[in-house]
């Protein structure tokens, strides 16, 4: 319905932005990866998503096309509103997000607020097959980077660390870097560590 809104920003903070477009503000809700794109400058341009529902109209812009549709596949799933996915995208990014669907991490999705086991379990059983083919990503076999972990986990075990803390901070690190390898986990976990 409406597909993009340019104009100047008006306001801006980390959930929403007010643009104005001849003489109208639109306020519009974003997540905090489009937050962190927003460029400094006056004038900008959000690709946005209507949601029109009985008592509401909502407004949801997003600095690019990719995590425009990604928000839309969320939606799509059954017990994930708009609400939901926004946080879904604050907690993540895009790329994050299509990796722990593509690669069956069912770990990552749940690790967002809100999500729970059988909702992370949904939004991967829903969305892998259309993730793959609208990003085209080669498939993922899930035990790539959790054989990664158990050899990281091994290896710090066998330098003395409690299994329990290791994994924790092995979660982490997966998190942000989903495709580490079994080096740079090991690496990075005894920074931490």
């Amino acid at each position: 319905m409406i597909a993009h809104i340019q104009g100047k920003l008006v306001e801006k903070t980390p959930t929403e932005v007010v643009i104005e477009c001849n003489g109208v503000g639109y306020e519009i809700h974003i997540s905090l990866h489009t937050y962190t794109q927003i460029p400094e400058s006056e004038n900008i341009k959000l690709f946005t998503f209507l949601q029109v529902k009985e008592d509401s109209h909502s407004l949801f812009g997003f600095a690019d096309k990719k995590e425009r549709e990604l928000f839309k596949l969320l939606i799509s799933v059954s017990g994930i509103g708009a609400n939901t996915a926004r946080t879904m995208l604050s907690s993540l990014n895009p790329e994050q997000i299509i990796q722990a669907i593509a690669s069956n991490d069912v770990g990552t999705v749940q690790s967002i607020k809100g999500i729970g086991l059988k909702t992370a379990q949904r939004v991967i059983l829903d969305l892998k097959d259309k993730v793959l083919k609208i990003y085209a990503i080669e498939e993922i076999s899930g035990g790539s980077y959790n054989t990664n972990k158990e050899e990281a986990l091994s290896a710090l075990e066998v330098l003395g660390y409690i299994r329990k803390n290791a994994e924790k901070v092995l979660e982490k690190i997966i998190t942000n870097s989903p495709t580490a390898t079994v080096e740079d986990l090991i690496k990075q976990a005894l920074k931490v560590l």
